[in-house]
């Protein structure tokens, strides 16, 4: 084999040496995601994305990557009532070199910390091959897959077939108005994106469900709780017939299957789903609870109306609640996103098969019950979308003792250095196809 040589008579680099690299460099992955995980970016309240936007441009900042923070207004996103405070900060960093973009999405905020933590959720711990921390898998590592493979290609001076333009978007967790949602409306995304907000498989995606949740607020009045007094109204018990509705509405939307076809794990078709998720009223036991708060999370199947789902929930708490104060506020969103393949998914799926070694006959088609901010971005022009991440069964995401894997990262930044590296398959790159 003849290597090429550059104009001083070395050795072009190749992707092979920028592997070394990355496999030789993943102590500052693990460090980088160590020092993510620290930042508390839990959504809600979402209070910390401006320190997590002050993290990530000194990370970037070797690479020579432009910085540029986006703040979604106030208005956009604030519902009243909901438990959600601080800046809306999202951050592009990019390169401009003429190329190509690929955008490269990750939303930075987590799931608060459930109880049962055996560790600090906010300290990575290590355990053998595993990293363990509160958005270790969904999806900071992610970010440190990247951050290890842009590296590796500054190091190897690796000529790039795009030029990388990384998206850190907030409230991706069942946000009212997700961070990519603005960077969309904005006309900010360019070229295609590549989501890592998936799972690290052999996977082509066919799009996924819909998400609201509803605050429902039932008012009452306080009183003594050791006298019976005509003015007091106790909120909590007002609410019990709310409560055996919604249990008996909640099978009845269960028996609606979408036809987006499952995870190969799967038990059975994707249905429709309806929760309570959380619950709050009272505070002693000398006192009658003047308020009761229901928060309910509705996912709802591309086959859905998000209308005619948010009436019927609507319709059956007013039914429920007749009589009362009762107070119904929308707090969150993420539309269905639809069909996303493409022209770029063959080589996408040719570069997952070089970070992790999968076969051509390994990858399969499904959606999933879970939801994407990006059935908003779908709704601007983008259909396309890319999709990967470090989800496995294993993973716990959105449980105590969420954890990736250190050859996950790895794999994953190989997969994603592949794909934006320009001597990978340019058989299948439509942008070097279309223009030789």
């Amino acid at each position: 084999m003849v290597c090429a040589l550059t104009s001083d008579g070395r050795a072009s680099p190749t992707l092979a040496d920028a592997f070394a690299v990355i496999e030789e460099s993943a102590s500052a992955a693990v460090d980088d995601l160590a020092r993510m995980v620290a930042v508390d970016t839990s959504f809600p309240p979402g209070s910390g994305y401006d320190a997590f936007a002050e993290l990530m441009q000194s990370l970037v900042a070797p690479l020579g990557l432009d910085c540029e923070r986006v703040v979604v207004p106030e208005h956009l996103w604030r519902a009243p009532g909901a438990p959600v405070h601080g800046t809306r900060t999202n951050l592009i960093a990019r390169r401009r070199s003429g190329k190509p973009v690929l955008g490269l999405y990750f939303h930075v905020d987590t799931v608060p910390a459930a109880p049962g933590w055996g560790s600090d959720p906010f300290c990575l711990t290590r355990d053998g091959d595993r990293l363990i921390g509160l958005g270790a898998a969904d999806m900071k590592g992610t970010i440190a897959a990247v951050l290890l493979a842009l590296r590796a290609a500054a190091a190897t001076k690796l000529p790039l077939a795009y030029d990388p333009m990384l998206l850190l978007c907030t409230d991706e967790e069942a946000g009212l108005y997700p961070g990519v949602r603005h960077l969309a409306e904005q006309g900010l995304l360019e070229g295609h994106i590549l989501n890592f907000n998936g799972s690290a498989a052999p996977r082509i995606w066919a799009g996924c469900f819909g998400l609201f949740t509803l605050l429902v607020r039932i008012h009452g009045k306080a009183a003594h709780a050791g006298e019976q007094r005509s003015d007091g109204a106790n909120a909590i018990e007002a609410a019990l017939p709310l409560l055996n509705t919604l249990s008996a509405l909640k099978p009845a939307i269960a028996r609606r299957v979408s036809s987006l076809p499952p995870p190969p794990q799967a038990s059975g078709p994707l249905t429709a789903q309806l929760d309570i998720v959380a619950a709050h009223g009272g505070q002693c036991g000398g006192q009658i609870p003047s308020l009761f708060e229901i928060l309910l999370c509705r996912r709802y199947a591309p086959e859905e109306d998000f209308v005619a789902a948010r009436a019927e929930i609507e319709t059956a708490i007013a039914q429920a609640t007749e009589g009362l104060d009762v107070e119904i506020v929308l707090t969150g969103h993420l539309m269905p996103t639809s069909d996303p393949t493409g022209p770029h998914w063959p080589r996408w799926q040719s570069a997952l098969s070089a970070g992790f070694g999968y076969a051509a006959e390994d990858f399969a088609t499904w959606g999933a019950s879970g939801c994407s901010d990006f059935g908003w971005v779908q709704r601007t022009g983008m259909q396309e979308v890319l999709l990967t991440g470090l989800g496995r069964p294993t993973s716990r995401i959105h449980a105590p003792g969420e954890s990736t894997t250190v050859s996950d990262i790895v794999a994953l930044a190989k997969s994603v250095l592949a794909y934006l590296c320009a001597e990978f398959r340019p058989d299948l790159s439509p942008e070097a196809v279309n223009h030789p």
